[in-house]
Order: structure tokens, then sequence, then C-alpha cells
């Protein structure tokens, strides 16, 4: 039995109107039944024929295409449908996420927000794209959004990039604004052609570990200690010691439980006996909890604190490196590597999806240079 052809429905904005996007192979029967749709045209922008999106004329589609090939309306309701009146400046409705007031949040469309809660994306992700979106959508706040077409998106990315800002934070910006289009008001990703830079091929800054050592033996605070010293012993990401619960360190195993890591993936990851008499002292102290480290009774600490933290451990060492708490989690496995282990366990305890992240330690490692001399020392050179 021959298959149907397949005819799929997209939510379209074209000059402002809501439009039915009709996708399909050609195939002469699906042709001859598209000429008699009322007043069709072809885009070449979207690069598909489209009708006026009316109920009207979705039953028509309906009706006309029963038995001949089959719809396909995956897309099109996929995501709540577009109002007339949708995505301006002006149309910003508030919204409060989980009892959570963030201004941030706040200046984003409410179907922004909902979607980025319903796909899971974290906290921190979720309000980067909020920021960045609400700034694009500020530089157009004349103009409702669904007019802004392929030629003003470019413009406002050629603008960032004139501004001086990094590659990733120019990635970060066509993400947040492909999110709205794409995925918001789910038009497909031909809407607008945006050529991805190249990420710069930038390594790591490290500490050495004399560095390490001067800086945590310079803090006094023993939660201030504790945190810096998990952070670099078990190298984990900022956001994963924030998260960090009492049970979570499985002193029996000797592990470190880390929940929901970037990617939502839970992994292990060591715990040093050093580590774990020093958290032991610190937990008969501040008996937490909630999380392994509070702000407030039953709230987790906060990134700007440990940044700060680290900070002033840094000025008090004497370590001159614009180093940050992710320096450590670099320090961490740059360290494993030069004493012997290998990347694809470090990639492992790290949580990284490809080897080719976790590689970049062995550019700033000096594991293979220990015992390599360089020419200048045969020149025999008198100073």
């Amino acid at each position: 039995m021959n298959k149907l052809p397949v005819v799929t429905l997209r939510n379209l904005m074209i000059e402002g109107q809501k439009c039915i996007g009709l996708q399909y192979y050609p195939v002469k029967v699906v042709d001859l039944l598209m000429e008699t749709l009322p007043d069709i045209r072809f885009d070449a922008q979207y690069n598909m024929r489209f009708v006026v999106n009316t109920e009207k004329t979705l039953d028509l589609i309906q009706g006309k295409f029963k038995g001949i090939a089959w719809i396909n309306y995956k897309y099109f309701y996929r995501n709540k449908p577009l109002h007339p009146h949708s995505g301006g400046g002006e149309d910003f409705t508030p919204l409060k996420l989980k009892q959570q007031q963030d201004d941030v949040l706040n200046c984003c469309p409410a179907d922004y927000v909902r979607l980025l809660e319903t796909k899971r994306y974290s906290y921190s992700t979720a309000r980067s794209y909020c920021r960045l979106f609400a700034e694009f959508a500020s530089y157009f706040k004349d103009r409702p959004l669904h007019h802004i077409q392929e030629e003003d998106i470019l413009e406002y990315v050629h603008r960032i990039v004139k501004s001086g800002k990094s590659i990733s934070h120019q990635n970060q910006v066509i993400n947040a604004i492909k999110f709205y289009y794409e995925q918001v008001l789910d038009l497909p990703s031909r809407f607008y052609d945006i050529k991805r830079p190249e990420r710069e091929q930038k390594l790591p800054l490290v500490l050495s570990e004399q560095e390490v050592k001067r800086t945590l033996e310079s803090v006094d605070n023993l939660k201030h200690k504790a945190i810096l010293v998990t952070l670099y012993s078990c190298g984990l990401r900022i956001s994963e010691v924030l998260a960090l619960k009492p049970p979570d360190i499985q002193s029996d195993r000797m592990l470190v439980l880390v929940r929901e890591g970037k990617g939502k993936k839970d992994r292990t990851t060591l715990l040093a006996p050093t580590t774990l008499e020093l958290l032991r002292k610190y937990y008969r102290v501040y008996k937490p909890r909630e999380y392994l480290f509070e702000g407030a009774p039953g709230k987790p600490y906060s990134a700007r604190s440990i940044g700060n933290i680290l900070k002033r451990a840094l000025e008090r060492a004497r370590v001159n490196k614009p180093a940050t708490p992710h320096t450590l989690r670099h320090s961490f496995a740059t360290h494993l590597l030069e004493s012997g282990t290998d990347l694809r366990f470090i990639q492992v305890i790290l949580g990284h999806s490809s080897p080719r992240t976790t590689g970049v330690y062995a550019h700033v490692s000096n594991r293979y240079l220990r015992n390599v001399q360089s020419p200048v020392e045969n020149l025999k050179l008198q100073f």
C-alpha cells in the first residue's frame, strides 16, 4: 500500500499577518489541490507556499486533502498559537516563577519564560536568555516583534559585534533571539540566516599547585575555606557546589554526588580525605539544614559571595591573576593531568560530554613539556 504524501503546516507571520505555511514534496495531485486554495502565494524568505491563517481556511485545507494527503499538525499546534498583537514591547507580561520575583524574568513575554520553564532550562541560562532578549526587544521598542525581519536581526547582531562584545556573548544573543522566533512563535529556522562566529580558542587560566595552596591557606573563616576547598578538590562548577546537600557527601564510598550538573546529568566526583575532614568540622559548627552551604537557613549560598571570597583570598595570598571560582575547576583538571591521570577519567569526573572539551587541559599542562629541552640550550649562550 502506497503511503499518502505529507503536507506539514507551519505558523508564519508575513507582513504582520498570521499565515499558514504549507511544506511538502512536489506531488502532482497535491500541487493541483494547492492551486485551488484561496489566494495561495509563495514566500521566498520561508521558501514555502502560504495562505492567510483563518479558521475557514484551515477547515478548507482539512477538507481538500482528506484521503489524498496526510496533514501534519505537529509544528502548527506544538506551542501556544501567536495572538495578533503579541510580541511588542508594550505587551510584555510580568510573570512570577515559583514565587521568585526577578525583574529580569519579568521583563520578557510570559510565553517566553513559560517555555524556558517547560524545557527545564537552568535558572542562570533562563535569566541570561531573558536579559538578552529584553535588550533586543527594547532596541525595537517602537515595532511589534513579529514585524521584525531578517535584515533587522542581522543589523542588531552586527551592532553587538561592533560594540566589542565577545564571541561567546554574541552567540548567546543569537540563541536568545532564535528561542523566541523558532521555539515560542514556532517559526521555521530559515526565518533568518545568522552566520555563527567561530569560537575563540582561548586556553583556560590555571593556578599552580603552590598558588592554590597559598590561596586556600589564606582563608580563616571555616565556611569560606570549606567552600573553596570543595570547589577545587572536587572539580565542581559553582552552580554544582551551591546545589550540594549533606547527603551528597558519600563518605562511605569517598565520593560526592553531583545532581543535575550541566546538561541535567548526574555524576560522581572525588571526595578527598582532607576535604572530608574539613567538611565534618564545618558541619559540626554550622549544622546546615537543606543545602550543604547555606546563606540564610535553608537557602543556598550566593554565587556572588563565593566570587568575593575567592577574590579576597587571592589578594591575601598575593596571587596576581584574574582567577574566578571556575579557575579552581580548571586548575583541578590540569593538576590531575600533570599527576598522570588519564584524560578519559578526567572527562568523566568533570562531566564533559565530549573529549574535545577535556582535551584543552593538555594544552595548559606541563606534563608533556617537563622532559623537553628548548634548542636555545644547545647554543651555549653567554650573558
